[in-house]
């Protein structure tokens, strides 16, 4: 009993002492754990690697979605609506989190209005354009339809023979002559036909 006693000892002693001796894990207690993004990624920096400095700055990423703010508190960049929020810590609270969602819904929304605008006045633009074209269309066709005023034929005639006709020739100039004469007499002559008053 007094062996079975003293191997019952040996055995608790050789626990106490696993129990005891210090175990070699990746504790961060006895240095303090990052409340923020910023002390997360200032442990980072100190990583003896890239791909170990990378690798704890997307944990850090992961951690904490707020930055810290000069002048004190969190700000929450939402890269969607691409816009900030401040936040009262360093991850959104559920509070925090239902406003964000809840700007997202009308800043979609907006988005939808502003396209919708866009494409009406883009359309209306068109038919504008359309119009234009057609009114033009129209208008030239217009032109291209009234005649043109023809000179009479005898005084058609008369260009070519004048045309034809030597400098200073009497038969050339005896028209014009004559239809000057024939005008003194309609402005000085008496109009024959003229009602008299009485």
């Amino acid at each position: 009993m007094i062996a079975l006693r003293s191997s019952l000892l040996a055995v608790a002693a050789v626990a106490g002492l696993v129990v005891l001796s210090p175990v070699h894990a990746h504790a961060q207690w006895w240095r303090g754990t990052p409340v923020d993004f910023e002390s997360c990624a200032d442990t980072a920096e100190k990583a003896k690697t890239k791909e170990e400095k990378t690798s704890a700055l997307a944990e850090c990423n992961a951690k904490f979605a707020g930055r810290r703010k000069p002048g004190g508190g969190y700000t929450y960049y939402d890269f969607m609506q691409d816009r900030t929020f401040d936040i009262a810590g360093p991850n959104p609270t559920p509070e925090e989190q239902k406003h964000i969602d809840h700007q997202y819904t009308a800043y979609l929304e907006s988005q939808r209005r502003n396209t919708i605008a866009a494409a009406f006045t883009a359309k209306q633009a068109q038919q504008q354009e359309s119009q234009q074209r057609v009114q033009q269309v129209a208008l030239r066709t217009e032109v291209e339809k009234i005649p043109v005023p023809v000179a009479s034929p005898v005084k058609q005639a008369a260009r070519i023979k004048a045309s034809n006709c030597a400098k200073n020739a009497f038969s050339c100039e005896w028209p014009r002559l004559s239809q000057s004469i024939d005008d003194l007499k309609k402005l000085f002559g008496p109009t024959p036909n003229k009602p008299k008053r009485g």
